[in-house]
């Protein structure tokens, strides 16, 4: 898959001609991990799943065939992840999974209007690096013993992770005022991220963005 993204994005850098279009964009992403349940265990204790702000920056090359039809390849840097709560009496544990990704999406453009483009394809998403934070409220942890449940969980996830994982998107974008156009997208994986399942347990990751770009001429 990720040699089929990869190709189809440097198709497009053939044949160059006015129709082709360079661009940058950035924004925020809010991504969640999925389960097989919406509650996973943590030690034998329920946590439930949470979604998680982060940001995306990237560039792209738009290959216009026509005055409706275009293809689009992307690459992006985003941090993604997303966050669990585990609740022990008035103890509430939050640990929040920083996941960066490198993203590289390839979509099919309809453009309902010269300013209104409709899209949809598949991505990749490959693993740079996992951070985890635990966050305590109602009591006061030891630093240390703090630090130290990060670098299990951060160690858990880079060794229990595939390297990449796919799914599909769609959204749409609106020119604003000569290249400069606001864009929305929602993302979901269709692969499992679990390197080595036991009882058929799952991992996926869906994301949602939103931000502003701009196309040269």
């Amino acid at each position: 898959m990720k040699k089929i993204l990869l190709a189809g994005a440097l198709a497009m850098f053939v044949g160059m001609n006015a129709q082709t279009r360079f661009g940058v964009k950035g924004g925020y992403a809010l991504s969640k991990l999925t389960a097989n349940e919406n509650d996973v265990e943590f030690g034998g204790v329920k946590a439930g799943l949470k979604s998680k702000s982060g940001f995306y920056i990237g560039a792209l090359v738009e290959h216009q065939f026509n005055n409706k039809w275009a293809i689009q390849g992307e690459l992006e840097y985003a941090g993604l992840g997303g966050k669990a709560e585990v609740g022990i009496g008035n103890i509430t544990v939050t640990e929040k999974f920083r996941m960066s990704r490198i993203v590289i999406p390839v979509s099919a453009r309809y453009y309902a209007t010269p300013e209104l483009g409709i899209y949809a394809g598949p991505y990749v998403s490959i693993k740079t690096s996992t951070k985890v934070k635990v966050e305590l409220e109602g009591a006061v942890g030891n630093p240390a013993s703090v630090s130290s449940a990060e670098e299990f969980l951060e160690k858990q996830f880079n060794d229990g992770l595939k390297s990449a994982d796919f799914g599909l998107f769609f959204g749409a974008d609106y020119n604003v005022y000569k290249g400069l156009f606001l864009d929305a997208r929602y993302s979901f994986g269709l692969s499992n991220m679990i390197k080595d399942p036991v009882n058929d347990e799952k991992m996926k990751m869906s994301f949602f963005q939103i931000g502003v770009g701009y196309k040269f001429k």
